[in-house]
């Protein structure tokens, strides 16, 4: 492996993690999860092999889904909290791992490394508010019109949930998931991004240690590898009524379509085109903070990452200057040396939307402030590394309207009250995350109202990235209307069920009707 990996101790990291290492680095040869072709994964710090894990076959799937719903029969048994303490420990386990995790997202994914210890953190949070949520599943109790009757309701597990995750946060939104599902007594089978495989295989050896530790069967926790053909089964299978899926708006159509055709539920959560408006009122020093770390982080590659800066005219040419400035102060780089603000992207693809992007912008009209360009040589060992990029655009750019995953903001003029700005915020087909920096009470209270921010994530003084587990995440128009992570998201995850119950020697019925024989 290259001397970047060696220094940082990749090796161990993986060791760690279950995942067995050749000296050379050529393979992990960590378990296979499947029988059918080989999934490679390089990284983008460095252009290594990290390791090999095989795709999953039909004949595969049907011995997964064999497994969960056979799991599914004894996990929905176990009390609620009995279930959480399972979550509980698997919680432990990754405290004790988090640093070689941590690393493992950074190598595979190419976010900085303490964006991946903050992922796994992240797996950590949601792990402690499912165990809190195990003794709080409740339902309601309601008054009933008849005498002698009552009525309530009570929520009960679902069955096997589906999980398709995304590449930019490789085990977060999995525990997202997981942890939640399997506090309500559900059974899981995920297909992490065939982009960050390793991840998902370090994930399932973690939760397995904990299962086994238990007694419990393997199949509570299911993981299966491959590309869009793969889950192609999981949209398709009725055993799964709920299949969760992360990733572009033009996947979850696809998977909405597929679900929505045998009548499960879906759970999604797609594109954002996130912008944070700039008011006259805006305090310029955070505003720069918020817009920097929101577009560059992961190198523009979440789903939260700030893509559009809507400034007023009036502070318009103090805040360009405020952050062309802060750009220039960008480290690029390895991201694991903690001293780099932006490692690679994620793959050659994905340089290449990159530069289309920049290009289109261009032939739209917009005014490069800060140049892009695709980095090489020393201390750029793969070809991913691109310069955080500024254009100075129109909201009606076509390739504004778009989300481009990568370090691309644009910076847009908006004029009069903040109405002006919202219209232009929300004048985008996805919704999911949003923002404004201002003093100014009433343009905060405006932009929460019914007639500001469309997202489903409105936030005051801060960015539009970095959400905290506790509240609900997700966002509307084409983003999906998904909700996970906290606030009552656990019962997309349970099916509802109403109860009433006679205690009577009559039967009435309800409305009065009458019925005597």
């Amino acid at each position: 492996m290259s001397k970047i990996a060696e220094n940082f101790r990749i090796h161990e990291a993986l060791k760690q993690l279950g995942l067995a290492q050749i000296n050379d680095g050529t393979s992990t040869g960590s378990k296979n999860f499947g029988s059918g072709e080989t999934i490679s994964s390089y990284s983008p710090v460095d252009g290594a092999l990290i390791g090999k894990v095989t795709t999953t076959s039909k004949a595969d799937f049907e011995n997964v889904m064999e497994a969960a719903t056979s799991a599914f029969k004894d996990w929905r048994l176990m009390p609620a909290p009995q279930r959480g303490e399972i979550v509980r420990q698997f919680g432990e386990k990754l405290r004790e791992l988090k640093e070689p995790l941590g690393k493992l997202v950074s190598y595979e994914m190419g976010k900085s490394y303490q964006e991946g210890l903050g992922e796994v953190q992240e797996m950590i949070d949601i792990c402690d508010f499912a165990v809190g949520l195990s003794r709080q599943l409740h339902g309601l109790t309601m008054h009933s019109e008849r005498p002698g009757h009552r009525m309530y309701e009570q929520y009960h597990p679902l069955g096997v949930v589906g999980i398709i995750s995304a590449f930019n946060f490789p085990v977060a939104v999995w525990a997202w998931n997981t942890a939640l599902a399997w506090v309500c007594g559900d059974v899981c089978v995920w297909k992490p991004s065939e982009k960050t495989p390793m991840c998902g295989v370090a994930c399932q050896n973690i939760i397995v240690q904990v299962l086994k530790e238990n007694h419990l069967p393997e199949g509570i926790s299911c993981l299966i590898n491959g590309d869009y053909k793969v889950g192609e089964m999981m949209t398709s299978d009725n055993r799964i009524p709920l299949v969760s899926a992360t990733g572009s708006i033009r996947m979850g159509k696809i998977v909405a379509q597929a679900v929505a055709a045998r009548l499960g539920k879906s759970l999604l959560e797609l594109g954002g085109n996130n912008a944070i408006i700039v008011t006259p009122d805006a305090d310029i020093k955070m505003t720069v903070i918020g817009a920097v770390f929101g577009a560059v982080g992961t190198a523009g590659q979440r789903c939260t990452s700030t893509r559009r800066l809507i400034v007023h005219e009036s502070i318009y040419n103090q805040v360009k200057d405020a952050i062309v400035s802060a750009y220039e102060q960008l480290k690029i780089g390895n991201p694991l040396d903690e001293t780099n603000h932006v490692g690679p992207l994620i793959d050659s693809d994905a340089v290449k939307m990159y530069e289309a992007a920049l290009k289109e912008a261009k032939n739209e009209g917009g005014k490069i402030l800060v140049e892009g360009g695709v980095l090489s040589g020393d201390g750029y060992e793969s070809s991913c590394y691109v310069k955080p990029a500024i254009v100075e655009a129109n909201n009606s750019f076509k390739i504004v309207q778009e989300e481009t995953f990568a370090p691309i903001l644009y910076v847009l003029k908006y004029s009069g009250d903040v109405e002006n700005a919202i219209a232009q915020q929300n004048g985008v087909v996805q919704g999911l995350s949003s923002a404004i920096m201002t003093n100014n009470l009433r343009e905060a209270e405006h932009f929460l109202s019914s007639s500001g921010s469309d997202c489903g994530i409105a936030n005051v003084n801060i960015g539009t990235s970095g959400a905290e587990i506790g509240g609900a995440f997700g966002g509307e128009k084409e983003t999906g209307g998904g909700r996970e992570s906290g606030s009552d998201a656990w019962k997309i995850y349970m099916r509802r069920q109403t109860n009433t119950i006679n205690y009577t020697t009559e039967l009435p019925l309800a409305q009065g009707i009458k019925f005597d024989l």
